[in-house]
């Protein structure tokens, strides 16, 4: 169990049952455990200090962002105020969209591109960026070694460092309540376990034109709706630049030419606009672009195979987003701590 948290039921409650669900329906459902390190193991003292530093905004050289201006509880663990491009330092405007917290701990990829692999490798990263937090890492850490509140909790999360806070030891804390960021039991989970009435009509239709006649399921599988892989959907045509080249840029593949890593659906009404570049502004619109060939057709270089025009109507469009919206469950219970370590 994970007391003191507001998390009681993470590792446990929110882990249903998947009994009563048919053969079928079973793959939809949560696994067991949630993926986690063996030199990073879940506890509640790890738990505890990466969700203070997750707030904490001196970990920012202005000290006014913290990891969760971009990423917040509130809002679908993305930005605070729904913007297309994420918000940083002195409100310098990144490349693109802030990606969801939630559920990353399934992903064996972070990043929009990909560039990572861990939570760990993934934590750090946002507090250097010059357009994010803007805070060198040698900065950082002796700042964070001259707080002696932080010097024990380090301590008893990670006795072997002895309080002595390193790189290594921040990005496990943070990662750790990271992992600890996931959906919880939405309608159509009840529906997958065998409730036939936690889903209207429409959104049961919905669900069968995603898995069959929309092939949503090409690329959104299984219980975080998503293939943890990579795609180039059509949002732009014509030679891209910068950023919008995608996962092309950790390495010159052509195969990777303007893909981007496939976001869970998990949750998907908090955390409007959409898509890596903030540009669509409703699940219908979504919906659409993906069932219906991509928002262009001619000159999209590398465009996945998966996204042809499966010629849904508008009544079909709108049963696939009464099926998404079935996505979406309660906010997770969380205490956000409002003092910090001193």
């Amino acid at each position: 169990m994970i007391p003191r948290l507001g998390l009681a039921t993470l590792l446990v409650t929110v882990l249903f049952s998947s009994v009563n669900a048919t053969e079928d329906m079973k793959k939809w459902l949560r696994p067991i455990e949630v993926p986690q390190p063996k030199d990073n193991k879940l506890t509640p003292e790890r738990i505890e200090l990466g969700k203070l530093l997750y707030f904490d905004k001196r970990l920012s050289s202005s000290e006014k962002i913290s990891c969760a201006t971009c990423h917040h509880p509130m809002r679908g663990w993305t930005d605070l105020i729904p913007v297309s491009k994420a918000v940083g330092h002195e409100g310098r405007t990144g490349p693109r969209n802030s990606p969801v917290v939630l559920n990353t701990a399934y992903q064996n990829r972070q990043f929009w591109d990909g560039r990572v692999k861990t939570l760990e490798q993934q934590a750090l990263g946002p507090i250097e960026a010059d357009v994010e937090m803007n805070m060198p890492l040698e900065i950082l850490i002796p700042k964070l070694n001259k707080i002696k509140g932080y010097q024990e909790l380090f301590k008893i999360a990670y006795p072997k460092s002895d309080g002595v806070i390193t790189q290594d030891y921040l990005a496990k804390a943070i990662a750790s309540f990271e992992r600890t960021v996931v959906s919880t039991t939405a309608p159509f989970d009840r529906y997958a376990m065998g409730d036939k009435y936690a889903i209207s009509s429409d959104a049961k239709e919905g669900f069968e034109l995603f898995k069959n006649k929309a092939h949503c399921i090409d690329c959104h599988d299984k219980f975080n709706f998503s293939d943890g892989s990579f795609h180039n959907i059509g949002l732009n045509d014509g030679e891209l630049q910068g950023k919008e080249l995608g996962r092309y840029l950790v390495k010159r593949r052509a195969s990777w030419y303007g893909v981007m890593k496939t976001p869970t659906l998990r949750d998907i009404t908090k955390s409007a606009p959409y898509m890596h570049d903030g540009s669509v502004r409703t699940l219908t619109e979504a919906v659409d672009i993906c069932a219906n060939g991509g928002r262009y057709t001619h000159n999209v270089k590398n465009r996945s195979t998966y996204i042809k025009d499966r010629k849904l109507t508008e009544s079909e469009i709108s049963k696939v987003t009464s099926f998404l919206k079935t996505l979406t469950g309660p906010d997770m219970k969380l205490q956000i701590p409002t003092e910090f370590p001193q």
